[in-house]
């Protein structure tokens, strides 16, 4: 019997990643509160919100193997800003703003359930930007790609051209770790 693979996520950048390296999966996506808990850093946040989703669609198909990751852009140190996905344009600007010239962090906690047995890992990776002035941002927002990715940029996309260094792996900046995605679903015996 074949074992079936569930992206426990909406995002249409993780399903294509996981087709990049010849992935099929059914897309559930978790309903779960994404609220940061008082105190909790980026890396405890995405790391507990991966589990969550995982577990909660593993639930409902327990026949299945589930990836679930969640993503924020974050500023180093302990309790450094966490960056999700805008609300508004207002929230967009300013967080390009302090993006801009500047060096963050991209996380990304992942999570594979199958049954009873569970693999999590946080991935991060830095990334430098370049000086975006006011017009720049604005013209970026009227691209209308900031809106529901985190940090308010792809680098997939035309916020590509923000980047002026990269250290780590690009695709966890896309929304999924590949490598150490690759890996885990290698020993499922869903990659060859």
């Amino acid at each position: 019997m074949s074992v079936s693979l569930i992206l426990a996520s909406a995002s249409p950048r993780r399903l294509a990643l996981l087709s990049q390296i010849g992935v099929d999966c059914t897309v559930v996506p978790a309903d779960i509160d994404e609220t940061a808990k008082p105190n909790e850093t980026a890396t405890e946040l995405v790391q507990r919100l991966a589990v969550s989703k995982a577990q909660t669609v593993a639930t409902l198909h327990p026949q299945s193997l589930v990836l679930a990751a969640d993503t924020v852009v974050h500023f180093s140190g302990a309790h450094g800003s966490i960056f999700g996905k805008p609300k508004d344009k207002r929230e967009a600007l300013l967080m390009l703003e302090q993006l801009s010239n500047n060096e963050h962090c991209v996380s990304t906690g992942m999570a594979l359930v199958n049954g009873s047995e569970r693999q999590q890992t946080v991935v991060t990776t830095k990334v430098e930007f370049g000086p975006i002035s006011e017009a720049e941002r604005l013209a970026y927002w009227n691209t209308g790609e900031p809106m529901g990715k985190a940090g308010a940029y792809a680098i997939q996309g035309r916020g590509a051209k923000f980047v002026t260094g990269l250290q780590g792996s690009y695709s966890n900046v896309v929304g999924l770790p590949l490598y150490e995605a690759s890996a885990w679903l290698t020993q499922a015996g869903l990659v060859h």
